[in-house]
């Protein structure tokens, strides 16, 4: 099967999931406790029934429920996320603002943890039993079992309050108005943390993963035949381990690549990142209905994205699976 007959059909799967995940979150929001009218008009100042009764014939949340449901799904299939009449601007144009910069922070993060992990897993398993193969496997528990708001803080306390090397808080510098390589530059300082933070947990599962499939795979026929045919130790290691054992690291970070957009909510929370998880946590308090569904359906997008992308980065890796299929 081509990779082009894979994508089409994945798409179309895709589509079908996205409005099976768009009813579901619809249904489940709204059987939520919380009335976006009475929030506004507290804000208001003025609770009146009357003024209620107006906010909630504005929202649309004075008619039945199934005609509500029917008109969130035809905008949907229309490709229209609604209106955030709490912050008075259209969905697709505050997650449009906010998308980018949890875009840098997640795909970042994501290369971290993946090359890293990968290559401390490959030098663990090099050293199987040694004192730093001990060294790395505890540092990689330890990452993996703390919570990640607690790692973030620590980060902020430390190289930010303590030491001062780098931004704790922020997208860029405010009011520096820098432009071209030196508002990059800025923007890659304020990346640092959040990203590291963001990337240390997911690190920690693919140089475990790695290294267990490595010693797994190392102990397999052909592996025992390369030796016997007088191969270096490195490029059995490279050619033929390796290779091998990256399969099921691969699989691991396509079901968890999408996990990252969950983490950058925490994230993006204490390093004040301007994202789309700090714009669903903001939505949430304000009970900004639209927008908080809007959020989800992009980041269940997203996640279904990235299942794509590892179904065909596999088939490269491992060209038999094109072949089967």
């Amino acid at each position: 099967m081509s990779v082009f007959i894979v994508i089409v059909s994945r798409l179309a799967k895709a589509a079908l999931t996205l409005l099976a995940i768009a009813i579901l979150n619809f249904l489940l929001l709204h059987a939520a406790p919380g009335d976006p009218a009475l929030v506004l008009a507290g804000e208001a100042g003025a609770a009146d029934e009357q003024m209620i009764a107006q906010l909630r014939e504005r929202f649309g949340l004075d008619q039945p429920f199934y005609v509500q449901l029917g008109k969130y799904v035809g905008s949907i299939l229309q490709f229209d996320l609604g209106y955030s009449f709490r912050q008075g601007a259209p969905v697709s144009q505050l997650i449009m603002d906010r998308l980018p910069a949890t875009l840098l922070l997640t795909l970042t993060a994501f290369v971290i943890s993946l090359v890293f992990g990968i290559a401390l897993g490959v030098g663990a398993a090099a050293r199987v039993g040694r004192a730093s193969d001990s060294l790395l496997t505890t540092l990689a528990l330890l990452f993996y079992a703390t919570p990640l708001y607690w790692l973030a803080l620590m980060a902020v306390l430390v190289f930010s309050v303590w030491l001062g090397w780098l931004p704790g808080f922020g997208y860029e510098t405010v009011g520096a108005n820098l432009t071209g390589l030196a508002r990059a530059l800025d923007i890659g300082r304020h990346l640092v943390l959040p990203a590291l933070t963001l990337g240390l947990f997911f690190m920690a599962v693919y140089m475990r993963m790695t290294r267990a499939s490595m010693l797994e795979v190392s102990q397999l026929d052909f592996v025992k035949t390369a030796r016997a045919k007088g191969l270096s130790d490195a490029v059995i290691r490279r050619r033929h381990i390796l290779r091998n054992a990256i399969l099921p690291v691969v699989t691991l970070a396509g079901l968890q690549a999408g996990q990252l957009v969950g983490g950058a909510v925490l994230t993006e929370t204490v390093f004040a990142w301007p994202g789309i998880g700090r714009l669903m946590f903001e939505s949430l308090a304000a009970r900004d209905y639209n927008t908080i569904l809007g959020v989800f359906l992009v980041s269940a997008a997203m996640v279904i994205l990235f299942n794509i992308v590892t179904d065909i980065v596999y088939r490269i890796v491992d060209p038999r699976i094109g072949a089967r299929a």
